[in-house]
């Protein structure tokens, strides 16, 4: 019986307690956020976590720096650590086998008539010094522009981290301030040399006949023949194009350029850098321990005659022409 009146009791002070507590289940979490929301910092997280773009606050006047994580900053790292190093293996250590197998087949490619004994004038002084500082620039480019790639795979192993990030810090600092007698070379080899590096019917000719480096006999050529113009259009272009992205690199977000754009000059540099290396080795070679005769060209501007009929013989029936020009002038008659 007691049991009976006191129930209705009971329950009325059940559901006041309930309804005590009710008020608290509505109250927002800590931190001023409602139960089933997420805070800004969760959703960052959620965004990192899916490989989303992530930004955050900067108190200087430029919403670029605000970009803390991109999603395509993986496909450029990607890049960098994988496609580019394939890329360069196989251009530069490709070129660098044919080469190899090249000498071995063919050994160097001598004169055949012998040294005449007799020279002709090839390249003057300005030519020859613009063409070497641009050759040791590239150099000092190449091998620093190389080790940001390779470097950790092949140096870092044998120097050690310390060595080889004082390396890898002085190459880039070489890398950035070589990159400007570089670009001017280019620019005076331009001028220089781009009247008589035309391409034309000869050069299609003159790959046919594989240059006189395969087969038998040596095609027609004027001052510079079918492969040299393509060296020449390369180092050219390609050096241009490389120069120009390198500088958007060393000086980053001109007008409204972003990260975006630095990634693809970044690749557009990278690419083409490793392939006009890859160019060059061969250059290089021919110029060298390829052809006997070669390097005069570019050494004291005097070439053997012989080898000059060989590889350049309209050009050097345009200097006889010339010469026999100076000591006879046209209507000047020989003395009787």
């Amino acid at each position: 019986m007691k049991r009976l009146i006191l129930a209705p009791f009971l329950v009325l002070l059940l559901a006041l307690s309930v309804g005590s507590l009710g008020p608290a289940f509505a109250q927002p979490a800590p931190g001023g956020q409602a139960r089933g929301q997420v805070s800004a910092d969760e959703m960052e997280m959620q965004r990192l976590l899916q490989g989303g773009r992530i930004e955050g606050r900067t108190s200087i006047p430029d919403p670029r720096s605000e970009v803390l994580v991109q999603p395509q900053g993986k496909a450029w790292r990607d890049f960098h650590n994988v496609t580019l190093a394939w890329v360069g293996g196989i251009a530069v250590g490709g070129m660098a086998l044919i080469l190899i197998a090249f000498y071995a087949t063919r050994g160097r490619i001598k004169i055949e008539g012998g040294m005449s004994g007799r020279t002709i004038s090839r390249f003057n002084m300005l030519e020859r010094a613009n063409h070497w500082m641009v050759a040791s620039s590239f150099i000092v480019l190449g091998l620093t522009g190389l080790n940001l790639t390779f470097g950790r795979h092949i140096l870092l192993p044998i120097l050690g981290p310390y060595t080889f990030a004082e390396i890898s810090l002085w190459g880039k600092i070489a890398h950035n301030f070589v990159a400007f007698p570089f670009t001017l070379g280019i620019v005076v080899m331009l001028l220089l040399w781009v009247k008589d590096n035309i391409p034309n019917g000869r050069d299609i000719e003159w790959f046919k006949m594989g240059g006189g480096l395969i087969g038998k006999g040596h095609p027609k050529a004027g001052r510079f023949n079918g492969g040299q113009k393509m060296v020449f259009w390369i180092t050219v272009l390609g050096g241009g194009i490389v120069a120009a992205s390198g500088y958007f690199l060393i000086f980053p977000f001109w007008g409204e350029f972003g990260v975006a754009d630095m990634q693809l000059a970044h690749i557009i540099h990278s690419i083409l850098s490793v392939l006009m290396v890859a160019a060059m080795i061969a250059h290089i070679y021919i110029g060298s321990v390829g052809m006997e005769g070669a390097f005069d060209a570019m050494g004291s501007g005097e070439v053997d005659l012989n080898w000059a009929k060989e590889h350049h013989s309209l050009w050097v029936e345009q200097e006889m022409a010339k010469a026999r020009q100076v000591v006879a002038p046209s209507g000047v008659k020989p003395a009787e």
